[in-house]
């Protein structure tokens, strides 16, 4: 089970990194592909808004980057609940105020390492 634990925490640190780029760095060519809906006049305006949200996420990547050099057991399963909890906490969030698919893509796979966790 902590091959698979560890799997999901890798994919889902990388989801952030992946975020954090497009929405820091290429808001305004890979956002408007990842954000269709959004209409593409507001993509310059809300530039820095975005660049602060791709900050989050790669705080979230960070952290959940962290876990995997924790040698405490304890510690590590600590550090690893409270970073997916943010996660699934933010998918929850984003699945109710922007769209239901963020909870598929976000929230979804941190609430399955969370449980995989609680259950060792």
């Amino acid at each position: 089970m902590d091959i698979i634990i560890t799997i999901l925490i890798g994919f889902i640190a990388v989801f952030h990194m992946y975020i954090l780029w497009f929405e820091m760095f290429a808001w305004e060519t890979t956002g408007r592909k990842v954000f269709k809906q959004f209409p593409a006049e507001l993509f310059p305006k809300t530039k820095t808004m975005a660049a602060n949200q791709g900050l989050y996420n790669g705080f979230l990547a960070a952290g959940l980057i962290w876990t995997f050099f924790i040698q405490n057991i304890e510690w590590k399963a600590n550090v690893s609940i409270f970073f997916l909890s943010c996660v699934a906490v933010a998918g929850i969030y984003g699945a109710l105020s922007a769209s239901k698919k963020i909870f598929f893509v976000q929230g979804l796979p941190a609430i399955i390492a969370l449980i995989l966790i609680l259950l060792q």
